[in-house]
């Protein structure tokens, strides 16, 4: 026997960035039932919002409009961001190294959506 032979029933033991985490779904779950419906109540309250003045004339009504506008298009950015953000929690790769990773985007999207719809309200000039 030479002494670069290696032993047959031995196997090449996997490294711990290539080790499998099994618990891998669980952050992007718990991340996409926050997230999803936080957006759409967020999405459903923009798109009222409007009837706060329904009753307003002249320049109130102008000011009003103009700032909803600027508002809800910073809404729908922010929201397809959390969008991107969560597709990219599911995406990352189903190993113990990208666990950190994972659990800060799960993290994210659910944030994204709480400061678009504060920066929705603060935007908008409420009568």
């Amino acid at each position: 026997m030479s002494e670069n032979s290696h032993d047959s029933d031995s196997t090449p033991a996997t490294g711990p960035d290539e080790t499998p985490d099994d618990h891998a779904w669980i952050a992007p779950l718990i991340s996409s039932v926050v997230t999803v419906p936080s957006g759409l109540l967020a999405l459903v309250y923009g798109a009222l919002s409007p009837m706060e003045c329904g009753s307003c004339n002249g320049t109130a009504a102008d000011s009003f409009h103009t700032s909803w506008t600027t508002a809800w298009t910073t809404l729908w950015i922010g929201l397809v961001l959390a969008l991107i953000v969560l597709v990219a929690t599911w995406a990352v790769p189903h190993q113990l190294r990208y666990a950190a990773r994972r659990i800060g985007l799960a993290l994210t999207a659910p944030t994204v959506v709480g400061v678009t719809f504060v920066a929705f309200m603060a935007l908008v000039d409420w009568p």
